[in-house]
């Protein structure tokens, strides 16, 4: 019997396993790039492996925001924007410092301009012994701290960085005579919050912060990392599902309740989930950040 046992037990443990390889290997399936001419000379790209990514063709060359995880994946997108302009990318705005925002800077040759958020750089150069590490050889040339206005090429754009949000260094990236904003992971919509990384320093308060800001921009078309683009309105929306998410979970952690309690009547499960299948920690819910920011103040 306990032969027997331990076999079945055994057999589990390879289907998981054999679970979790297929899995993996389904999520680094490339979809299909779409490209789609947002407005004049704004292109979005959406699709490959990673996240979207945006192009503005300027006067002599090619601005970018964001790449793709992989290397053959940015190449992909290389291809794409030669089928609209034969000139090259020669700058590329970085929205935050994830992998599948910022590997595909390996795609471009050296002497790229790349600018960053100051803190996306340092969390770019802290990558380097980790799992999933940002080129080193191709980190951000310029930084800011808080707001820069700059025009690459001839485009007119505005960078802003209100607070910590999905991460410690994000930026996001308006264009002014458009009224397109770029929200990176700031804004997505393959999920009905947003995902805050805390081993980033990312904050729950600092997201509805950088929501707000961007509400307050005079754009009507707002680009997502991931997902389906927004309108002012989505944007509207989702900042107050997210506020009024904050400000429950604020009212019941003043009240004593625990987290589990605090789920339990969002009516989220309580069990902690399965690790995920390339073997890296399960991120925090955003009922779980918005919990640790408001204990910490009360």
């Amino acid at each position: 019997m306990n032969k027997m046992r331990k076999l079945v037990l055994g057999m589990a443990g390879v289907a998981v396993l054999v679970l979790f390889g297929a899995l993996a290997r389904a999520q680094q399936q490339p979809q299909p790039l779409k490209v789609t001419n947002v407005k004049d000379n704004v292109y979005w790209v959406q699709g490959g492996i990673g996240s979207n990514d945006g192009f503005i063709v300027g006067t002599t060359g090619v601005v970018l925001v964001d790449t793709k995880t992989t290397l053959d994946s940015e190449k992909a997108v290389i291809a794409e924007i030669a089928k609209v302009t034969p000139k090259m990318v020669n700058t590329v705005i970085i929205t935050h410092s994830d992998g599948d925002h910022v590997n595909g800077l390996a795609a471009f040759p050296a002497g790229l301009t790349i600018i960053a958020q100051e803190n996306c750089k340092k969390e770019m150069e802290a990558s380097a012994g980790g799992r999933n590490p940002a080129p080193q050889d191709r980190l951000p040339t310029k930084t800011y701290a808080k707001t820069e206005k700059l025009t690459a090429d001839g485009v007119h754009i505005r960078l802003y960085h209100w607070a910590n949000g999905h991460t410690s260094g994000d930026t996001i990236v308006y264009l002014p005579d458009e009224k397109i904003v770029f929200g990176g992971d700031l804004l997505v919509t393959n999920r009905p919050d947003t995902l805050i990384h805390l081993e980033k320093n990312g904050s729950a308060a600092g997201w509805i912060e950088n929501a707000k800001g961007m509400v307050g921009l005079d754009a009507d078309t707002y680009l997502t990392g991931h997902g389906e683009m927004m309108t002012k309105a989505d944007v509207q929306k989702k900042l107050a599902f997210i506020e009024d998410k904050y400000n429950k979970i604020k009212t019941m952690t003043a009240q004593g309740k625990s987290l589990d309690e605090i789920k339990t009547s969002l009516g989220e499960p309580t069990a902690a989930p399965p690790p995920n299948p390339n073997g890296a920690p399960p991120a925090a819910t955003l009922t779980e950040v918005i919990y640790k920011e408001v204990a910490k103040k009360s």
